[in-house]
Order: structure tokens, then sequence, then C-alpha cells
């Protein structure tokens, strides 16, 4: 099971991120009250381990943009909401690991496979919302891609979205965030016990998925 904790805004909190045994963080890069700059992301990632996968999260960004953001703040994958598949593709080819993000039950999530990639992200009606929806929606996306669920997910209702979707990975920002704590601030106890449950949910499943390699030679 792929877990990726997003929104990450500081240093402490992608280290909590790994400590916590997450395999991916992401940083913000649009519009956002979590948004941060690519300077201050590439000075996080210095940090951590190379295992780690760095993730690039853009809305509606031109695709030499998003190259030149990935590289300059030393990211492994880019995070693409909106654009064309001519433009997934252009990054694709550029960048080790590209996600293509869709709305759950939109004619884009039906579509998915028109991006040339293999793992889709899919949240709500409102990405980056952080409200739940009807997880059966996810079914709109085609068969044979890798989904990473999002949307409304956290430490309670997370391994009971794993068990109705089977998804390949699951993505929080604020569902593991401080109450009362600015937009990004992590709570170490949501994103122990987010990581635990979701880790323990996969194992249930009948043939867990393995996450994603991005060291795989095929990529360098």
């Amino acid at each position: 099971m792929f877990v990726k904790i997003c929104g990450i805004t500081s240093e402490d909190d992608a280290l909590l991120a790994v400590a916590m045994d997450a395999d991916a963080v992401g940083f913000i890069f649009a519009p956002s009250t979590r948004q941060i700059a690519p300077v201050v992301a590439r000075d996080i990632v210095k940090r951590l381990p190379p295992e780690i996968i760095t993730v690039g999260v853009f809305r509606d960004e031109a695709p030499e943009r998003v190259v030149s953001i990935v590289n300059q703040a030393g990211l492994r994958a880019a995070q693409l909401h909106g654009g064309t598949p001519e433009a997934t593709q252009y990054v694709a080819a550029r960048v080790p690991l590209v996600i293509k993000a869709v709305a759950a039950g939109s004619p884009e999530a039906a579509a998915a496979d028109e991006h040339g990639v293999e793992v889709v992200h899919v949240d709500g009606t409102t990405p980056g919302s952080g409200q739940t929806y009807d997880w059966d929606l996810v079914r709109a996306v085609p068969p044979g891609l890798k989904v990473v669920l999002a949307g409304g997910l956290d430490p309670g209702n997370v391994a009971d979205a794993i068990d109705r979707v089977r998804p390949w990975g699951v993505d929080v920002a604020s569902g593991v965030e401080r109450d009362g704590g600015t937009p990004g601030e992590k709570d170490p106890r949501k994103v122990r016990l987010f990581v635990a449950n979701a880790r323990a949910a996969a194992a249930r499943l009948p043939a867990p998925v393995e996450p994603y390699d991005w060291t795989d030679d095929t990529l360098s």
C-alpha cells in the first residue's frame, strides 16, 4: 500500500511522515493555503532518505514549468491536476513518476488512461477540499490503472475506504493536521494512526499491491 502525506510545509513534518513509515510526501506548488516555494521544498528534500518519494503537486501549470520546478526542488515525482494528455506525456518523459489527478466520477476520470501514465490520483468533485464523497465513483476510472484514493480521508475512515475501494494507494493532507493549527501543520498522533490503519487494512486484502518502486532501472 502506497501511503502519501501531502501538504507538507516544514522539515519537521516531512521527517515526521518518514518516521511514521509513509512512502511519499507531497509539496503543493499550486495556489493553496498549503502552497510552498520550490526553494523551501528543495531544502526539505535534502534532509529526507533517498527511498522516500517526493512529489510536487501542480494545477494547470505549463509542462515545461513543472519539469523545471521538479528538477529545481530535487523531487522524484509530479502530481498533475488539469492539463491535457499531451502535457502529461511531456512531463512523464522527463520525470521518473507522474501521477495524474482526476475528480471522481468526472469525464476526465473515465478517460484517465488517455494520459499514458500508470498512477491516477482520485479526489472528490472539489479536489483539495478535504471533503469525503461517494467512493463508488472511483469505479469510473478505467481498469488497469493504479488508483491513489484521496479526499476526506483520516485515521478513522482510511481502513473502511481501503476495504471498499481496494486502491493501490492513499493520500491525505488535512485529515492528519492539528486541530486549530495552521494549514499544513501535521499532528504526529494522526499521522501515525493514519499510516498504521492504512497498512493494517491493506494487509487484509486478498492480493496486496506493492508500493511503487521508483528506483526501477527502466525509469533512470
